[in-house]
């Protein structure tokens, strides 16, 4: 005796069966932490961390042209030895400068060009990190105080850097900071923490 088959056929008017439910729920879930997950991205590249590049020699040995930095100026305030980046509208440039904090407000500092030494109320400043001693004065007359809100900064390769020894740039009020260099992101080479 022959059993018959019985086929069972879904009509459109049926409801999705449960596996169908649970993949467009999955998908749904998916999507939705992908869109999450972008946002936060977003959200800490424009708020949390940038990444800059280095353009030119002015902090050489320490960092290079083309070298990529995170950068970050959440809750930032600037202290001395910081690598720092910074706009200034009366530099006559579009690009944003990298430069070392030498001094903060209510410093008092001083350049021996002649020695090539650095003081900082009236105490050489060790300067382990710098290409060579600062021969090069620009327009710099000293002593100067720093004045509140902003800070004195030079590029650690001193003979050759545009900075606050020159009038166009001066003291750097701290709103044009855009934050503080954390570390080197490329040449994977080079990959460290800035200090």
């Amino acid at each position: 005796m022959e059993t018959e088959k019985k086929t069972s056929f879904r009509r459109p008017s049926d409801p999705p069966a449960k596996s169908e439910l649970n993949a467009q729920k999955e998908t749904y879930e998916w999507i939705q932490s992908l869109i999450t997950a972008l946002m936060v991205i977003v959200f800490i590249f424009l708020f949390v961390v940038r990444v800059i590049d280095v353009s030119g020699s002015s902090m050489n040995p320490n960092l290079w042209n083309g070298d990529k930095m995170l950068v970050s100026g959440l809750f930032y305030k600037p202290k001395a030895g910081d690598v720092v980046i910074f706009k200034k509208p009366s530099y006559s440039t579009e690009k944003a400068l990298v430069k070392r904090v030498i001094a903060t407000e209510g410093q008092v500092i001083n350049i021996d060009f002649d020695q090539g030494i650095v003081y900082i109320d009236g105490q050489p400043v060790e300067e382990d990190y710098i290409a060579e001693l600062t021969k090069t004065k620009e327009d710099f007359i000293g002593p100067k105080t720093v004045p509140e809100g902003c800070v004195f900064v030079m590029g650690d390769n001193r003979n050759a850097s545009t900075d606050s020894r020159d009038s166009r740039i001066g003291m750097v009020d701290t709103r044009y900071i855009v934050g503080k260099a954390m570390m080197v992101i490329y040449p994977l080479s080079e990959l460290r923490i800035i200090d």
